[in-house]
């Protein structure tokens, strides 16, 4: 493709992002170009448009579109206890420090299709801090909330689900909280009856209330540097002196305007925690 093509793709891009948040009020404008344009790509594709400007006539004048480009613009790829270290380390050196309050707010920011939430209310379960802890799952696409609310997944994803459980430090058996149908699993209910689903943008929206540990794992990598900024001060008002932050494997404080708010609590897992006032 040469550079020519490239730039005029560009523009049909930034045209595209412009009006879905016009329309729709979904915000992708701060997002990094770079993802962006790989998976209006796909889109294009799938739709079979000849053109971005091709798709963004679909998206203006068929409301059922903005649910589906919601797919591709919104990441859902997760897993239970994706990297086990991490949750390791919630368990051995986080709870210890969350065990001293009477209760607790989680906030599971990008919560996507709920993997990663329903593996932190195990692991507040496992560790006795489940029944005194409120969860907030937020995610701005709904359908990925509803998902995650079902909390049903494939059969096949369990055996990695299963060891991932095992790695991270888990005193039970996975098993003990799904039922299996049809290849199917579906969770046991009480693992929701202390969560509080809710679309939120970390683009658009603000801080609605103080949480004690805010985990937002692989959504960063997707945004431009400001809107990075921009999620981080959310979190940093979020958290009161001493809370902590979960980002991914990936991602960082260190070039963040509000790096000075945080400490590294455990700097491998990258997980931080807040301090001053």
């Amino acid at each position: 493709m040469t550079a020519k093509v490239e730039k005029v793709e560009d523009i049909e891009i930034r045209l595209l992002l412009d009006a879905i948040y016009r329309r729709y009020h979904y915000d992708f404008r701060s997002y990094a170009m770079s993802s962006v344009r790989r998976r209006l790509r796909q889109a294009r594709t799938d739709f079979d448009c000849a053109t971005i400007s091709a798709l963004q006539e679909k998206v203006l004048h068929d409301p059922d579109m903005m649910p589906r480009m919601l797919g591709y613009l919104t990441v859902q790829v997760s897993e239970m206890f994706r990297d086990p270290s991490y949750f390791l380390a919630i368990r051995k050196k986080v709870v210890p420090h969350l065990a001293t309050y009477p209760s607790l707010k989680v906030w599971i920011a990008g919560c996507s299709t709920g993997e990663e939430l329903y593996s932190l209310v195990i692991l507040f379960r496992e560790e006795g801090l489940e029944e005194r802890t409120l969860f907030y799952a937020t995610d701005i696409n709904r359908d990925a909330l509803a998902q995650a609310e079902a909390g049903v997944y494939d059969i096949d994803r369990m055996r990695q689900f299963t060891e991932n459980h095992r790695l991270s430090g888990g005193s039970t058996s996975l098993s003990d909280y799904y039922q299996t149908g049809y290849n199917r699993c579906v969770l046991d209910k009480t693992l929701r009856r202390n969560v509080v689903f809710s679309d939120h943008s970390l683009v658009t929206d603000q801080v609605f209330g103080e949480m004690h540990l805010v985990s937002c794992r692989n959504v960063m990598i997707y945004f431009d540097r400001d809107l990075q900024d921009r999620a981080v001060g959310l979190f940093r008002d979020a958290l009161p002196r001493s809370g902590f932050l979960g980002l991914g494997a990936k991602e960082t404080l260190r070039f963040s305007h509000h790096a000075a708010a945080f400490r590294d609590f455990v700097p491998d897992d990258r997980i931080y925690q807040r301090i001053g006032s």
